[in-house]
């Protein structure tokens, strides 16, 4: 009988194999709790990737806004006919100045860095606790 060593499967390989199993599952964990919404100012704000996207092209717009002099309680700071306003994972509008949008942006960035850094924590560990999906190891 002749064995093919190439196919020997080592304890090392085993658990190598078993960890990134582990580290999928936690960035699997992290990317739906980051796309899962966040609270600003007393409402909650979707953030999926495409509504990320959609803020984060909002805040570059408000700070521009910022730089050339939009004021605190200018609702119409972007150029339009109406007031700026944005809708909320309710459906509900809220008007924004640029200074308000640009925290917006801010607020979506610190969501998902502090996701990031969770997961980061996690995948450090010596021991990645069983319940790390339900468990308080997220923001």
């Amino acid at each position: 009988m002749n064995i093919d060593v190439s196919r020997l499967i080592t304890a090392d390989m085993k658990r190598a194999a078993e960890q990134d199993v582990i580290r999928s599952a936690i960035n699997a964990e992290r990317d739906r709790r980051i796309a899962g919404g966040f609270e600003f100012n007393g409402h909650r704000f979707q953030s999926r990737p495409e509504d990320r996207e959609n803020i984060a092209g909002a805040a570059t717009a408000a700070l521009g806004a910022i730089v050339n002099g939009a004021l605190e309680g200018d609702l119409r700071w972007h150029g339009g006919d109406a007031d700026f306003v944005w809708i909320d994972e309710e459906n509900l509008p809220h008007p924004m100045d640029a200074q308000t949008v640009y925290a917006l942006g801010q607020a979506a960035m610190q969501h998902k860095q502090a996701h990031i850094f969770a997961a980061r924590a996690l995948k450090d560990a010596e021991t990645v606790p069983a319940d790390f999906t339900t468990g308080p190891y997220w923001p």
